[in-house]
């Protein structure tokens, strides 16, 4: 399988719980042993189309708040950018030795080139499987930053049969973490 077919990304549909897809997945890979990092939005009951007051790590647990109490002038969006930032720094050192990457979505802040857009560009570097979504309004966006993902039908069934096709297995992880041994020691 190409490299960039490890980048899967599930298109943003009214009334589909993305993240509940993602999350269900994520829970799933855990539980059966692999290593999985990335950030989940958590959505609040606000009317509008910025609905999440935190995202939290996969891996660590931990929330980070994005959401401004007001949105600043002139704007109707309530996304606190210096949060995302945040968040995706805490990633950032998690991603070589991740077996799969999942991020909420490539959204307007990493259209801009910001938010969660670094922790996109180090797993695509770093060879690792990526699973994301994105919403019609940043599809342009998006395909400029990975022109050939694989694209998933809003399902578990489908989510699995890509993650079956591109997960390491344990021979390769095992080789992964030698070659890290040993050109750390050099």
């Amino acid at each position: 399988m190409a490299e960039q077919n490890k980048v899967a990304v599930i298109a943003n549909r009214e009334g589909q719980d993305s993240q509940a897809l993602l999350a269900g997945a994520a829970e799933g890979w855990r539980a059966a042993g692999a290593r999985v990092v990335g950030i989940l939005a958590q959505d609040n009951d606000t009317e509008g189309m910025c609905s999440a007051d935190f995202v939290r790590d996969i891996a660590s647990g931990m929330r980070y708040c994005v959401h401004l109490d007001a949105p600043p002038p002139g704007k109707t969006c309530h996304l606190d950018a210096g949060g995302m930032d945040e968040a995706c720094a805490g990633l950032l050192d998690q991603i070589v030795s991740a077996d799969v990457v999942v991020l909420s979505k490539f959204g307007k802040l990493e259209a801009m080139g910001q938010g969660l857009r670094p922790a996109f560009t180090a797993a695509i570097a770093e060879g690792k499987p990526l699973l994301t979504t994105v919403s019609a309004r940043h599809l342009e966006a998006w395909l400029a930053f990975a022109p050939a993902p694989v694209w998933l039908e809003p399902d578990g069934v489908s989510i699995e049969r890509w993650w079956q096709a591109v997960k390491p297995g344990i021979h390769h992880r095992e080789q992964a973490e030698a070659a890290r041994g040993a050109t750390a020691g050099v």
